[in-house]
């Protein structure tokens, strides 16, 4: 059974938070609002918590997962990042947009994409989300929370609650978020490549939309 912290959208409580970084910490899933959509987050260094994300999202280990990070240097610890690619990132970060980089060996084989050695990065803004990092004290592995068979993501945590109780450790309640996917940008390669166009302007990071 899934716990409920229903926390304000601009001044989270801390003790709410403290306890569900608590169940994060313990290997749990949580369902948490973000910038773009609610996302289903997990502990990185968790190996059955990431398989249990991937379990309930129904992905397999070729779909992208995404680190959230607080700022722009704990993502520079997690990706290799040259001048081009962290002038870009500056440019839309805190945001929501998604980098996909080749990972550095502080991510685990395991989430990284199997023959890319990519991950996916992003500094959301959206203060609980941001709050929940601060408590938490490292990134949170992440993946946007759509229902099997959707396309959509969900939007309703009292929905997502009554949908997901037996799955999840946790569900954090800041009302509804933006239900727009992050736009997603590849540097992995040569030259930036726009993969998904979503909530972020691609045209900040002068893009084509």
């Amino acid at each position: 059974m899934s716990q409920y912290f229903e926390v304000h959208p601009d001044n989270p409580q801390p003790r709410l938070l403290k306890q569900a970084v608590q169940i994060l910490h313990a290997g749990g899933i949580a369902a948490i609002p973000t910038d773009s959509s609610y996302a289903l987050v997990c502990h990185l260094d968790d190996k059955s918590a990431a398989e249990n994300l991937r379990r309930i999202r129904q992905v397999d280990d070729k779909h992208h997962l995404t680190l959230l990070c607080r700022d722009l240097s704990e993502l520079a610890s997690y990706a290799r990042v040259d001048n081009r690619q962290y002038r870009l990132l500056k440019l839309g970060t805190p945001g929501p947009f998604t980098f996909i980089l080749e990972a550095t060996k502080e991510v685990p084989r395991r989430v990284s994409h199997p023959s890319r050695r990519t991950i996916g990065l992003r500094v959301p803004d959206h203060r609980v989300t941001q709050a929940l990092l601060e408590q938490h004290g490292a990134p949170l592995l992440a993946t946007t929370l759509i229902a099997p068979g959707e396309t959509e993501p969900m939007n309703e945590p009292q929905e997502i609650r009554a949908r997901y109780q037996k799955l999840l450790q946790a569900v954090v309640d800041a009302g509804a978020c933006p239900m727009q996917p992050t736009t997603v940008v590849d540097l992995s390669g040569g030259e930036p490549v726009l993969v998904r166009q979503g909530r972020g302007d691609a045209t900040r990071l002068g893009l084509e939309g």
